[in-house]
């Protein structure tokens, strides 16, 4: 559904609504908000088995997410198609269930949003626009790009991300529907993306954002995005994000790094889902060596600064740590941590998971320093 960014349609949602239907006609999960106290955060949630054999320092709060996710019963992802992967239950699933399970509150919204459709190569594409409540603007502008392994999620699994981003950093968020694999094949992601945050550079006073003050974020998948746009920024000469924060990074082909090998049957992903990500989305095994993929054969240098996060019970972990020490090797600028005890996809999980709350924190305190 097409929407005017130029006519903001408020989103509300009440406390006791969990799931609310967004400006843009998508439905959309509210779980994050700064209000949000700690006493929410802390005890609310038990596991109700062991550790798992994966997973032996796994926080409680976030054992007790994974114990929800995998009570739904589906099937191995990596034994699906593709669209029969992207019915299966989302860690998000997992979190608004808890939430509702426990009577956690989740406070209203402090943003506006709405849609729009803008031209890619050869079609559409959607993108959902994040507008603080509070203020006039001009706002400062992120540009995000969701996790999924170019394959699965969409906007409204990570809302969260973005919706908490624009609430805690003051900026108005882009969330880009990049067009997803197999039915569109690499590169297309990574035009798909270059392509979005060009609109919003061109876009940007339109839209009450401060052109000068752009970054760019990205989880998962979505990180590996996020750095290549700004590569090609700088490659095709126009501005440059002034930051980019890339959360548990894909950033090179390598699936026998000491994290894949700890971490090969974890969740919510391991190493079988990584593998049928890439072939899902690369045309052949030769393009894993591709740059795009293996960021950490790419030319780094002249990229903004940095701020990488990354899950200790993670496969990607490594890639984050060999990414920070890339960029460091070429002159960039690279703040990073690591977060004990939670798995990927852990940085949406603020109402029940307090390492999100504390990397949401971490995030915005970077990006406003940049801003500034």
């Amino acid at each position: 559904m097409k929407t005017n960014f130029l006519k903001p349609i408020t989103f509300v949602c009440g406390l006791a609504i969990l799931l609310c239907a967004c400006s843009d006609g998508t439905k959309t999960a509210t779980v994050t908000d700064s209000t949000i106290t700690d006493s929410t955060l802390t005890g609310a949630l038990k596991p109700t088995g062991p550790a798992p054999e994966w997973g032996k320092t796994i926080k409680p709060e976030m054992q007790a997410v994974i114990e929800k996710l995998s009570s739904y019963g589906d099937k191995p992802l990596e034994t699906l198609t593709a669209t029969d992967a992207r019915k299966n239950h989302t860690p998000k699933d997992a979190v608004m269930d808890l939430i509702q399970q426990n009577n956690i509150a989740v406070p209203v919204p402090k943003v506006d949003t709405m849609g729009k459709d803008i031209d890619v190569n050869a079609g559409k594409i959607h993108l959902r626009i994040y507008r603080p409540k509070e203020g006039n603007g001009p706002y400062p502008l992120i540009v995000y790009y969701h996790g999924g392994g170019f394959v699965i999620a969409n906007l409204d699994v990570y809302n969260a991300s973005a919706q908490a981003l624009a609430e805690h950093v003051g900026a108005i968020v882009v969330s880009v529907a990049y067009r997803l694999a197999p039915e569109n094949k690499f590169p297309t992601a990574h035009n798909d993306a270059f392509t979005a945050y060009e609109w919003a550079v061109k876009n940007a006073v339109d839209l009450k954002a401060d052109p000068a003050k752009i970054a760019v974020v990205g989880e998962s998948s979505g990180g590996n995005l996020a750095a290549n746009v700004s590569i090609m920024a700088r490659d095709k000469h126009i501005m440059l994000p002034v930051h980019e924060v890339l959360i548990y990074p894909i950033a090179q082909a390598d699936m026998n790094t000491k994290s894949y090998n700890m971490y090969e049957n974890s969740k919510p992903l391991n190493k079988a889902m990584m593998n049928w990500f890439m072939e899902k989305y690369l045309n052949t095994t030769i393009e894993a060596q591709d740059p795009k993929i293996s960021l950490i054969n790419a030319n780094l240098k002249g990229l903004p600064p940095t701020t990488i996060i990354t899950a200790e019970i993670d496969p990607l972990h490594d890639d984050g740590v060999m990414l920070a020490d890339k960029l460091k090797a070429a002159g960039v600028k690279v703040d990073s941590k690591n977060y004990d005890g939670v798995t990927h996809e852990f940085f949406g999980m603020v109402p029940l998971v307090p390492e999100a709350k504390a990397a949401q924190a971490y995030a915005a305190d970077q990006l406003r320093a940049a801003f500034k």
